[in-house]
């Protein structure tokens, strides 16, 4: 799926939030709708408090996160043992 679409959406202005990624240049940072996501609001709660927002603004800031952690790697730490 080409999620290039979406990701236009997704904005940076260094005049808002210090240029954070936002959301069609408005003051709702991706991060805010992300936070909102994890604590368990689901898109329609978003939705009917920001009288703007548009399902794929929410789409855009999942396909974001996804991008940013897409090729991300964790080394894992080697502890020896022994004391």
């Amino acid at each position: 799926m080409n999620q290039d679409p979406l990701l236009q959406r997704i904005t940076i202005n260094p005049a808002i939030f210090g240029g954070k990624p936002i959301i069609r240049g408005r003051r709702l940072a991706v991060e805010h709708v992300l936070g909102m996501l994890a604590a368990g609001d689901d898109p329609d709660t978003l939705l009917a408090g920001y009288a703007w927002l548009e399902r794929e603004d929410i789409l855009a800031c999942l396909a974001y996160a996804h991008r940013m952690v897409e090729t991300e790697r964790v080394e894992p730490l080697i502890v020896s043992g022994g004391a």
